[in-house]
């Protein structure tokens, strides 16, 4: 069964900075393009960035442009989500996602960790 596990969340304080990390099992990692999305109470699930299966390209929301970096290390199969300079309205649960580089939604999704950002 194909897992995606996220950890890394916490508490900080504005300004402050995580990095969440996302631990896949499936075999096909090195070749799907990987996103990090996010879900505060209330709110629709919203798009963080994504990267492409080789890491040379990511792009990512207006909301969190400048201040949050995609990585990944395929021979570790692992997704990163570097946070800097968080901020209140950054509190949400984060959530990593995978697909296909060529399908058209995203098929594999983590449980989340919670991100909180006190002011």
């Amino acid at each position: 069964q194909v897992q995606l596990i996220e950890s890394g969340g916490g508490l900080v304080q504005a300004g402050g900075s995580l990095r969440l990390s996302c631990a896949a099992s499936t075999r096909t990692f090195s070749v799907d393009t990987m996103a990090w999305f996010r879900q505060a109470p209330g709110k629709e699930r919203e798009f963080v960035g994504n990267i492409d299966w080789s890491g040379s390209y990511a792009y990512y929301a207006d909301s969190v442009k400048g201040r949050f970096t995609i990585s990944r290390v395929n021979a570790k199969r692992t997704l990163y989500l570097q946070m800097n300079s968080l901020k209140p309205e950054d509190t949400a649960v984060y959530i990593c996602a995978g697909k296909r580089s060529n399908a058209d939604s995203y098929d594999t999704w983590g449980q989340g960790t919670q991100v909180t950002v006190s002011s």
